[in-house]
C-alpha cells in the first residue's frame, strides 16, 4: 500500500473523503502555516466560501468547527 508522500493518506481513503458540511469533494492543499489540509472544492454555506481541514499527524480532522473558512 501506497501512502500520498505529502499528506500520508492512503489513495482509497483520500478518493472517498467528502466535505461533512456540502458533500463536495475534498483536494490537497497547504494551510497558511504550511501544514497540510483537505479543502472544499466548491462553495459551502454561501457563494465563495470554502473550508480547509487540517491533517494532524496523517489524520484528517473533519470537523466544521475545527475547519478554516476560505474566502475567495
Amino acid at each position: 500500500m501506497s501512502t500520498d508522500e505529502a499528506h500520508g493518506l492512503e489513495p482509497w481513503l483520500r478518493d472517498i473523503l467528502r466535505c461533512p458540511v456540502c458533500r463536495g469533494e475534498l483536494v490537497d492543499a497547504t494551510s497558511p502555516d504550511g501544514g497540510p489540509e483537505l479543502q472544499c472544492a466548491s462553495s459551502c454555506d454561501a457563494e465563495g466560501v470554502r473550508r480547509g481541514y487540517p491533517i494532524t499527524d496523517g489524520i484528517p480532522v473533519l470537523l466544521a468547527d475545527e475547519a478554516r473558512l476560505i474566502r475567495g
